[in-house]
């Protein structure tokens, strides 16, 4: 007599239990990795434009004599969401100096006159300098040699923890630093 073996096709429920919780492992480990990337892949943009705001302050620092001073732009709350540079006032005085950034950010940018003081960052700074018509500079900065005359800020809230994190620089200094004892700033 011959026999009629039917081969196994297919998977047991065991074997495919094993698959999906192996599954959920690597997702546990991945998806925070991948939050923690997106963290610092935001922060460039932060470190970036004030870079580029530094270079343009001293551009203009050194044709004009003064730093310019400029409000906070975008002037709303900082979210974990991209928001829109606005236009005059805020953005005047970054016009003043050339800066503008490419697209929406994440970011809020501040430049306040002298060393990092106790306020957090530029959330909410309204000063800025502005020309009038016979080309004077109003609330602008002047240049003092070996002092700190002022300081750039980012601040964001890229987690939506409603803790601001905030970077700054100094024109004294290529170095960016998070705001000293800022809430946040762990995030990065």
């Amino acid at each position: 007599m011959r026999r009629i073996t039917k081969k196994d096709k297919g998977f047991t429920l065991v074997e495919l239990m094993i698959v999906v919780a192996i599954i959920a492992i690597l997702a546990a480990i991945a998806i925070p990795q991948y939050r923690k990337f997106q963290l610092r892949a935001k922060t460039a943009e932060a470190k970036t434009n004030i870079g580029a705001i530094a270079t343009a302050e001293e551009a203009f620092a050194g044709e004009h004599g003064v730093y310019v001073l400029c409000a906070s732009d975008p002037s709303t709350r900082p979210s974990p969401r991209k928001r829109a540079w606005q236009t005059p006032p805020n953005s005047q005085s970054f016009s003043l100096i050339g800066f503008k950034p490419a697209g929406d950010v994440y970011y809020s940018y501040a430049v306040r006159a002298g060393n990092p003081g106790a306020i957090h960052g530029g959330v909410g700074y309204r000063t800025y300098t502005s020309m009038d018509n016979n080309g004077n500079f109003r609330n602008a900065q002047a240049v003092h040699d070996g002092t700190v005359d002022i300081t750039i800020y980012a601040t964001g809230d890229l987690d939506g923890d409603g803790n601001y994190a905030t970077f700054r620089r100094t024109d004294e200094s290529t170095e960016i630093l998070p705001y000293p004892g800022g809430a946040g700033v762990s995030e990065f």
